[in-house]
């Protein structure tokens, strides 16, 4: 939760080119960021992997409007509409992107090399057939935001109460670092200028509502909190029973962020099906 996922890279600049926004290079280089290199294998027409560009064109010449994130977890399928195949394998990698308009989505395998300081990342796309369906458990922006607001109360709350140092000064200064890391990377890997948080850092491509890259911005947060929670349990401070009854008060605010991400993502899509109603009812 504290890094930007890689489907909701490619889901939010995917639908920017989709919709004719940036242009190929820009939301390849977005999507690729500070990964070596991605590619897309098993897209229909092709016997072998091809480039990122390549394969956002053929999606759209296969139908696809829009993409959408899925951001599954056990015995939480978030996002996901089938069949068993494509959701086990998104569930293993924990991320899946899910074309609108296509029955198809990609699922990311990525592949590291090299020392410490110096890793070669490459990123392999899979392309799978989907069940054309609603996917499982995917809020409005509308709600993601309020249940997001009640979900920082209810982090904070359960962290005093816990007497967990990610909910004082410990986090505000962990949160500033990481916000300071992302800020450069995300500017460098977002050139056509994109969604913006307060502070200036690139969160979502160009054409999100700004709402989205609040409430993305807020799940980050969020998601943050949740991971030092857990972090600050290791090393022997804490015991066995105390970890549980940590991870017990924490797993609802988790899924709440991970929701809230899915509903930031899959906004450019939503707001795009209401112009296209309200056209038609025109």
């Amino acid at each position: 939760m504290l890094s930007e996922p890689r489907s909701g890279r490619l889901a939010a600049w995917g639908n920017a080119l989709l919709a004719g926004i940036v242009s190929p290079d820009d939301a390849v280089h977005a999507v690729t960021g500070g990964d070596a290199v991605h590619r897309v294998e098993g897209m229909p027409g092709e016997e072998g992997p091809v480039g990122l560009t390549l394969a956002l064109g053929r999606l759209r010449s296969l139908g696809a409007r829009g993409l959408r994130v899925a951001l599954p977890a056990p015995g939480h399928p978030l996002g996901l509409s089938g069949p068993p195949e494509f959701n086990a394998r998104a569930l293993e990698a924990e991320e899946a992107v899910v074309c609108e308009g296509a029955a198809l989505g990609l699922v990311p395998e990525v592949h590291e090399a090299g020392p410490e300081g110096d890793v070669h990342v490459e990123v392999v796309w899979h392309c799978l057939p989907v069940r054309e369906a609603p996917p499982a458990d995917v809020p409005s922006l509308g709600e993601a935001e309020r249940e997001l607001a009640e979900a920082l109360r209810e982090a904070t709350e359960v962290l005093s109460r816990l007497d967990v140092a990610a909910s004082g000064p410990v986090a505000e200064a962990a949160i500033d670092a990481y916000r300071a890391r992302t800020e450069g990377a995300a500017r460098s890997a977002s050139p056509a200028g994109g969604g913006r948080a307060t502070g200036g850092r690139e969160l979502l491509a160009p054409g999100y509502p700004p709402r989205a890259v609040r409430v993305l911005e807020m799940a980050q947060r969020v998601g943050l909190l949740v991971s030092l929670a857990y972090e600050s349990g290791h090393g022997g401070a804490v015991s066995a029973s105390e970890m549980a009854a940590r991870a017990q008060a924490l797993r609802p605010v988790e899924r709440t962020a991970r929701r809230a991400q899915v509903a930031a993502y899959n906004a450019f899509v939503e707001e795009r099906d209401r112009e296209r109603q309200r056209g038609w009812r025109a």
